[in-house]
């Protein structure tokens, strides 16, 4: 059974990996590499040397020269697997370009789209694509690049070390290199930023969860009443507690529901209904489990 389960994650591991680089490598190859702006972290980097290079060097092969040897390191030193997951998806992440050339893809840039081209729409493009490819490694293997595994090296070096500014450093660096390597032009630096907003925007979201809700607890002396009306009405389960009102001195119920956002109307319709009731809620970003009551 171990075995079973085992092949299982790591078969879910590496089509997550191989699916996230196929992600990011779009955005990279159809709205960033032939607009003159550069993405976060190492691939940053590596972007803005293959511009200083003329493009003697391939994007590619800078890419797996820069994240490589700090996988191989991570996956030796930290953790095996996940070293050789993220060395799988810079792979297939730095092998996408290739593919879409040889089919003959052509990327969204000025050279292709003329007048049409806008580089705004670039930079929102590589940013909610290659956001939602990070965010999926993140939430399966808590890291997407480069400036993990430094950070992961790092701390592995010296524990007591605070590495939070790991990721800010290198985002800076990128965007104050840019300006003087697409000739101190605001256009470029701006482009970056915007990229890098939009990405973390994305993967903030994405890290949320796609399954959130909204938990009410419901304080009531008739709780009997008010849960089988929520069951049958919102269909999810309803949690009682035994509470005891100071203000009162008297023994009363806590209801507690998690539901959709969609029926927050429904829900308030159904205490409002209830005078003796009081009610409170808040946004949950995760739901586990048996979200929906079985009918």
């Amino acid at each position: 059974m171990k075995k079973n389960v085992d092949l299982k994650n790591w078969t879910m591991d590496v089509l997550c990996a191989v699916f996230a680089g196929i992600v990011v490598g779009s955005a990279y190859y159809f709205f960033q590499n032939s607009n003159g702006f550069a993405p976060g972290g190492v691939g940053g980097l590596a972007t803005i040397t293959h511009y200083l290079l003329s493009d003697a060097v391939s994007w590619s092969v800078l890419m797996v020269a820069f994240n490589l040897p700090i996988f191989v390191l991570l996956s030796a030193v930290v953790n095996r697997k996940l070293g050789l997951m993220l060395i799988l998806y810079m792979l297939v992440q730095s092998f996408i370009p290739y593919a879409y050339e040889f089919f003959g893809a052509m990327p969204y840039c000025v050279e292709n789209n003329g007048e049409d081209f806008n580089i705004v729409f670039a930079c929102i493009a590589t940013g909610v694509i290659s956001g939602f490819g990070f965010s999926l490694m993140l939430r399966r293997f808590g890291a997407s690049g480069g400036t993990y595994g430094i950070s992961a090296l790092i701390k592995k070096a010296k524990p007591a070390m605070n590495i939070a500014y790991v990721s800010f450093i290198m985002d800076a660096s990128v965007v104050f290199i840019a300006f003087f390597v697409y000739g101190m032009k605001v256009t470029p630096v701006m482009c970056t930023l915007l990229n890098l907003f939009i990405a973390n925007i994305i993967v903030d979201n994405g890290l949320s969860g796609i399954k959130n809700g909204y938990k009410f607890e419901i304080v009531t002396s008739r709780p009997t009443e008010l849960s089988a009306e929520l069951m049958s009405r919102l269909k999810h389960g309803v949690t009682e507690i035994k509470v005891h009102g100071m203000y009162s001195d008297t023994e009363k119920y806590m209801l507690v529901c998690i539901i959709n956002k969609r029926q927050i109307g429904e829900m308030m319709k159904i205490i409002k209904s209830y005078p003796d009731t009081f009610a409170s809620f808040e946004k949950v970003n995760e739901v586990f489990g048996n979200f929906k009551r079985k009918v």
